[in-house]
């Protein structure tokens, strides 16, 4: 396991990162760093042996947070905010079928489990539909409404 990044280097958060109940002084659920924001690596670490945690430093915040590398991002690199987050609720545009079956029409509400992102293609999701989880490209889901 290779670090893909080291001490000071610039990055920018790709998800919003909230409290697990491990953040002194903040409620569980609460967000500590919004997504898109910049902070610098302070030290590299694993968690479980099998994963590497990066503290980082976001100055506008003042917050040190632990962070994974599929969190992160070169600063360097463009950003591109996705219209929806982990646990967003969303609707497909058009029916989604899986080999002609329709499992999700428009207006059942689905649930945005991973958000997936590719410079040349764009944006995906893993939205879970029916019990179902489905890789739904950005432009085919609409917001839900309330």
């Amino acid at each position: 396991m290779r670090p893909r990044f080291d001490y000071g280097d610039a990055v920018r958060l790709l998800r919003n990162v909230r409290n697990d109940g491990t953040y002194p002084g903040m409620s569980t659920g609460e967000l500590l760093v919004r997504r898109g924001c910049v902070g610098h690596v302070q030290n590299v670490g694993t968690f479980l042996q099998d994963q590497l945690i990066y503290s980082v430093h976001f100055l506008d915040s003042s917050r040190v947070v632990g962070c994974r590398e599929e969190e992160l991002q070169p600063e360097s690199e463009p950003w591109i905010p996705s219209r929806f987050e982990f646990r967003d609720k969303v609707t497909p545009r058009t029916a989604l079928a899986i080999r002609g079956e329709v499992v999700a029409e428009p207006g059942r509400i689905g649930e945005v489990m991973k958000v997936l992102r590719d410079a040349e293609t764009g944006f995906a999701y893993h939205v879970h539909f029916n019990g179902r989880m489905l890789l739904v490209p950005e432009q085919a889901l609409d917001e839900a409404g309330e």
